[in-house]
């Protein structure tokens, strides 16, 4: 099979789901607490990272996808951070209603010293009420015709009840549009009318009600709630065994993964569903889409938590664009296990930040004098948002995607990430560099994060940069010059 990763962009997509705020707690921990047998964490850093339909829509928004949601979140911090995350990624978020009635759903995890040590939700997963029904139902209704396919992301918060699907399926229907669900719980039969569901083995396993042991058991309980659906496509996920397509008597369509190193299978459904859904929506036969989001799938599980698949990911993974430097392009999420290997092992790690909005020689003379300074060097580039809120609303000139690819080509770097600004304190955390490297023109006191640096037992290096120039500088150069000669350049008339 070949595949065209372009043609994705842009699809429009229409994702209904329950939206989550994933929140990630890091700090030490270094006692005992004498009211309990229980560790006592003193929390350094708080990262907010957008979960359940929220990771569907990060991958297909990393993948070009022009994408709406639709969803319930309540009206506190939390759901303020989801919405100002999906106005980041720039999706359309008028269809997500905030019910003060309804909490947004939260979940916090307790990272201490790299180690997972506690989860806790705050949630609730009683279904909706008909006012919200009817809100819900007409938001995507209204959405529905201008859109090239629906995913459903039901995590069991409530959200996604029987008469919703009734609702979307009318809608979809009338209008010509395929509905893929992801489901959740031992209900399938509320899914029915939709065109494709992805459930995994284990799903699979208790909604049918029967012990998957084998390929056999597996197609019994497959071809069960087929019937029982009526839904004549699904696609099992089964983990490491890779995927099973099925559709109506058909034979089986089974893809088995390509060999990789596991760190962490969270999300890999929600890639499933986002890769398999734009694939379809940019013209692929389902069989091609299936085999697009296997490859998918398998990337996103080598990574630690819940992270996106990106463009030059998948493209490297299909044997599109050969990338001998992608090994080096990491996720905030990917950092962890880097942090850790290299630690155990020793390595003096050396980490700069900033913008690298157009390269220039400044910027080399500052990464190959913080190589000189450890083992191995960690890039962390400003998000695009980051660098409009520090350079301006017409910056950067260079996108972050881009910016990532050119930095990583330098043999002086080790690994490149790719951040915003208010996760500086987290990306430090989970780091904890030897040294952290700046420009002359900053001076110690005022680098961002330098407090926790040395906590560790870290410091500052202001690197001496005599190069008078910057990214700025010559970006106003050159558009001073177009605006004082416009006809140079163009052919004669």
């Amino acid at each position: 099979m070949t595949f065209d990763i372009e043609k994705m962009a842009g699809c429009r997509i229409l994702v209904i789901g329950d939206l989550m705020l994933d929140a990630y707690l890091w700090g030490e921990a270094e006692r005992i607490s004498p009211e309990a047998p229980v560790q006592v964490v003193s929390v350094t850093s708080e990262e907010h990272m957008l979960g359940g339909a929220g990771n569907v829509i990060n991958n297909l928004v990393a993948l070009g996808a022009d994408v709406s949601a639709v969803g319930v979140i309540g009206s506190g911090p939390d759901a303020r951070l989801i919405l100002n995350q999906l106005k980041a990624l720039g999706v359309q978020t008028g269809g997500v209603i905030q019910d003060p009635q309804r909490p947004t759903t939260r979940k916090t995890r307790i990272i201490a010293e790299h180690q997972h040590v506690l989860r806790f939700d705050r949630e609730v997963k009683t279904e909706i009420d008909q006012q919200l029904l009817k809100q819900i139902s007409q938001s995507a209704a209204d959405r529905i015709a201008a859109t090239d396919l629906i995913l459903v992301s039901d995590y069991g918060k409530g959200l996604i009840t029987k008469k919703l699907m009734q609702s979307l399926n009318a809608a979809a229907q009338k209008h010509g549009k395929m509905i893929i669900v992801d489901p959740k719980g031992l209900d399938f039969e509320k899914y029915a009318g939709a065109s494709l569901m992805t459930p995994n083995q284990k799903e699979t396993a208790l909604a049918a009600g029967v012990d998957i042991v084998d390929h056999k058991t597996l197609s019994k309980a497959a071809r069960r709630l087929i019937k029982k659906t009526g839904i004549e496509k699904m696609l099992v996920t089964c983990g490491k065994e890779g995927m099973v397509y099925f559709e109506g008597d058909a034979r089986p369509y089974r893809i088995n993964t390509k060999a990789r190193q596991v760190f962490d299978v969270s999300g890999a459904g929600d890639t499933v569903l986002a890769v398999l859904g734009l694939g379809i929506a940019a013209g692929y036969a389902i069989k091609e889409a299936v085999a697009l989001s296997n490859t998918a799938a398998g990337i996103v599980v080598a990574k630690v938590g819940t992270a996106p698949v990106t463009k030059s990911e998948l493209a490297a993974s299909l044997n599109l664009i050969p990338d001998p430097t992608l090994h080096k392009q990491k996720t905030m999420a990917d950092l962890s296990a880097v942090a850790q290997k290299l630690q155990k092992s020793g390595k003096r790690i050396v980490l700069t930040n900033g913008c690298f909005d157009l390269l220039h020689v400044g910027h080399i003379m500052l990464l190959s004098a913080s190589k000189q300074l450890g083992d191995v060097l960690v890039v962390a580039i400003d998000d695009d948002a980051s660098v409009k809120q520090l350079k301006g609303p017409e910056r950067p000139v260079i996108q972050a995607a881009e910016r990532l690819r050119i930095i990583s080509a330098l043999d002086s770097v080790d690994y490149v990430v790719i951040f915003s600004s208010h996760q500086l304190k987290a990306l430090i955390e989970i780091l904890r560099p030897a040294v952290l490297t700046k420009g002359s023109n900053y001076e110690t006191d005022t680098v961002a994060g330098r407090e926790i640096v040395e906590r560790f037992g870290g410091r500052i290096e202001i690197i001496p940069v005599t190069e008078n120039i910057s990214a700025s500088r010559i970006i106003n150069d050159i558009k001073n010059t177009g605006d004082k000669n416009p006809q140079e350049g163009k052919s004669p008339q």
